[in-house]
């Protein structure tokens, strides 16, 4: 996995926009969709009761391509891959953030250092037989009343499905749907256990927004996100 990533290092980006360039929409679109929804998710989740400063780890960061659009949603942002080319090249690319190439299924970091982890898009690439593990990590680095959140594409679009059929790096994927996520949180000893269906519709105005919120329940948008407490 490291070795297939290290590869795309310097055309990540140039990938993704070929295995969506069906739909019409750059990978900017998308990018913004989900910083929009970890933006939110910091406020909605408390995280910044009574002024506390927010720290955040992006698991299985790649090449840190939402990080530009993350600028100023926590106070401070750690990114870990298992491909090292992608992480000097993430780096490279954004200095306000600390990264570390992670190259054992142990996250090297301590127990309880973030406020929040989240991993973009990861989890379909990581064995089924490891999920609850992959899960139970991103627990133990959490601090207690802090968050977990996974964003993943939804199986049950027809158009996420095409899109991961072109990605030349997708080949692997396994996907996992918003009830198969919420699942893996219960077994894994989280609470309050929410998730949310997005990128519906191809605007990202305001009203189109709060079409996607209302409709968010359901399995109708190309990704989903699950989130839940320690």
């Amino acid at each position: 996995m490291a070795e297939l990533f290290d590869s795309y290092n310097s055309n990540y980006g140039e990938a993704v926009e070929g295995s969506i360039r069906f739909s019409g929409l750059g990978h900017d679109f998308f990018l913004v969709a989900k910083a929009d929804l970890l933006r939110r998710l910091v406020v909605e989740r408390k995280l910044r009761r009574g002024g506390a400063a927010v720290r955040a780890l992006d698991i299985g960061c790649g090449v840190g391509s939402l990080h530009p659009y993350l600028d100023g949603a926590f106070d401070s942002l750690d990114g870990c891959d298992v491909s090292e080319q992608s992480i000097l090249r993430a780096g490279q690319d954004n200095p306000g953030v600390t990264y570390r190439a992670c190259t054992s299924p142990s996250l090297p970091y301590e127990d309880g250092a973030f406020d929040l982890a989240f991993a973009s898009c990861v989890v379909h690439h990581v064995p089924p037989s490891s999920w609850s593990d992959f899960l139970l990590e991103l627990r133990r680095v959490v601090r207690p009343g802090g968050v977990a959140c996974i964003i993943e594409h939804n199986p049950y679009n027809p158009l996420t499905r095409l899109a991961v059929l072109r990605c030349p790096f997708d080949h692997d994927a396994v996907l996992l749907n918003a009830a198969n996520a919420a699942s893996l949180f219960r077994e894994t000893g989280f609470r309050d256990i929410r998730s949310e269906h997005f990128l519906l519709l191809p605007s990202a105005r305001p009203f189109a927004r709060r079409v996607e919120r209302a409709l968010a329940s359901l399995p109708l948008g190309a990704q989903y996100a699950c989130s839940a407490q320690v």
